[in-house]
């Protein structure tokens, strides 16, 4: 009993964890140690080193993917460094903002409008010309909900890989818990009935 009360913490840190990835936080890495901690509390009997392997591997791509995707999109537009934090604080900003204004997606809208936002007002205010600050916005922007939706998808592949590798045997009698099977109980023979 008390490993399933682990689990279903397990899980809703994991959701957690992907609710902070959206907002570019380090959610993955949330998920990881969630696993970890769940991992060493049940003495490695559900989630083992293989499924810690995989899902570090799962976070790395994510996060090169999400680093270079929102980096690719700020600098092709030809972003400088305040366009960049200004985006990258928007971002934060905007997916807080309008995540409780509109559950739901309003969390991955608030990310991206508010990483143009942010960084439109940064290259604003280190002197660029209104029209290359729209462009490195709208930059910003693609390249950001490039990472955001890299980051759902592997954030969703943890979590699919972990549930199902964390999830503890249903019935405890049954052979995946290493406990023997009751043996069947015999009902007692009846002689016939002497006419």
């Amino acid at each position: 009993m008390l490993h399933w009360i682990y689990y279903f913490l397990l899980a809703a840190v994991l959701v957690g964890g992907l609710y902070l990835a959206l907002l570019n936080a380090p959610g993955l890495w949330l998920m990881v140690a969630a696993t970890l901690g769940y991992a060493l509390l049940t003495h490695f009997a559900y989630a083992g080193l293989k499924t810690l392997i995989v899902i570090v591997v799962l976070g790395l791509i994510a996060e090169l993917i999400d680093f270079l995707a929102a980096g690719a999109g700020a600098k092709k537009a030809g972003a400088s460094k305040r366009g960049f934090y200004g985006a990258v604080i928007g971002g934060i900003l905007g997916g807080i903002f309008l995540t409780v204004a509109i559950p739901g997606v309003g969390v991955i809208i608030g990310v991206c409008a508010g990483t143009f936002a942010g960084a439109i007002i940064g290259e604003l205010w280190g002197g660029t010309e209104v029209e290359k600050s729209l462009r490195i916005g709208a930059g910003a922007a693609w390249g950001r909900l490039l990472g955001i939706l890299t980051k759902l998808l592997f954030g969703c592949m943890v979590l699919c890989i972990v549930l199902i590798a964390a999830m503890p045997p249903i019935f405890h009698g049954s052979k995946a818990s290493g406990a023997p099977a009751p043996a069947p109980i015999k009902s007692p023979a009846v002689s016939p009935a002497k006419k």
